[in-house]
């Protein structure tokens, strides 16, 4: 074979050998990090829970792999899975809401924006709540609504400490003013829970924003954040434009806000069960006192008499 002929056939599988490194990637096998841009073993990822071994990124998680990561294994029990959400004022942007719901429902699998259940943490009992990101931006309608709400009246009854994981766009904007309700009511709730002096832990995850944290993301007795969320209201160029001011740099994230009081301390994803854990443990002291399959008894018990 020449030279030349050589040269030609190298051309020809160039791109072959570049479609399949591409159809590697593409099939899950690698993951870039957001941040720094390196390629991660998506399996190693997935084992630092989503966490860039390279720079300390925080990927988004979706609640059913918050919950894996957090509760113990065969412990979790769902909550208000039989509420399910519904157009109400008859809403059409671009898309009829009917419509946007069902395409979201079968794309991630979800009833709505946020899963709720009991289960243990390190054989503690707790209430928990995951908001969903993927779910209409983690929005805030009225199942999610009516679904923390309940979360919230059972750790009340069954005296369980309460968690929840706050991922949000904000208020969902198809349901209107019944959104925007959903903040009063979980506040109203919250505050049920608190008065029976009970725990209750918000965790602030990237992004939480608008009308979540307006109500209960910020209603916390102890508020932990995850590294570098953007944590916040309004948008960063709104308030610009109606302060007519310039923001300081870093200005809506979780360190931002440690350094100015808004949140207690920031805790790094793989060190979030042990966290929690340890602070439920310190405000409920006599749960340690009880060996795991008493508490796993104590659990399964509560949810029995509760049904």
């Amino acid at each position: 074979m020449s030279l030349f002929d050589w040269f030609a056939n190298l051309r020809k599988t160039e791109p072959l050998i570049q479609e399949q490194q591409e159809r590697e990637i593409a099939d899950g096998l690698w993951t870039k990090c957001a941040a720094c841009g390196v390629l991660a073993y998506t399996k190693d990822l997935k084992a630092n829970q989503l966490v860039c071994a390279e720079c300390g990124y925080h990927g988004r998680v979706d609640s059913d792999e918050r919950i894996l990561q957090l509760l113990d294994p065969k412990t979790w029990k769902p909550l208000a899975e039989e509420v399910y959400p519904t157009d109400i004022l008859g809403f059409r942007d671009r898309k009829a809401y009917r419509d946007r719901l069902r395409e979201y429902q079968q794309k991630t699998g979800l009833i709505d924006a946020v899963k709720t259940g009991t289960g243990l943490i390190d054989g503690l009992p707790v209430a928990l709540g995951v908001m969903d990101f993927r779910f209409m931006g983690g929005s805030m309608g009225s199942v999610v609504g009516e679904k923390l709400c309940r979360l919230i009246e059972r750790a009340t009854a069954e005296r369980f400490p309460l968690v929840i994981i706050c991922a949000s766009g904000g208020a969902r904007m198809q349901e209107g003013m019944l959104s925007l309700m959903q903040m009063a009511k979980i506040s109203g709730a919250l505050h049920r829970h608190q008065k029976a002096k009970l725990l209750y832990i918000p965790v602030l995850t990237n992004p939480t924003t608008g009308g979540v944290t307006a109500s209960f993301a910020m209603l916390g007795d102890i508020i932990l954040a995850e590294p570098k969320a953007t944590i916040g209201f309004a948008g960063k160029r709104v308030i610009e434009q109606t302060i007519r001011e310039k923001l300081p740099e870093g200005f809506q994230t979780s360190e931002y806000l440690l350094q100015h009081g808004f949140v207690d301390t920031i805790v790094p994803r793989t060190q979030l069960k042990k966290t929690l854990a340890q602070l439920i443990s310190l405000h409920q002291p006599f749960f340690p006192l009880l060996s795991p399959s008493q508490k796993l008894e104590r659990h399964h018990s509560a949810i029995h008499n509760a049904i």
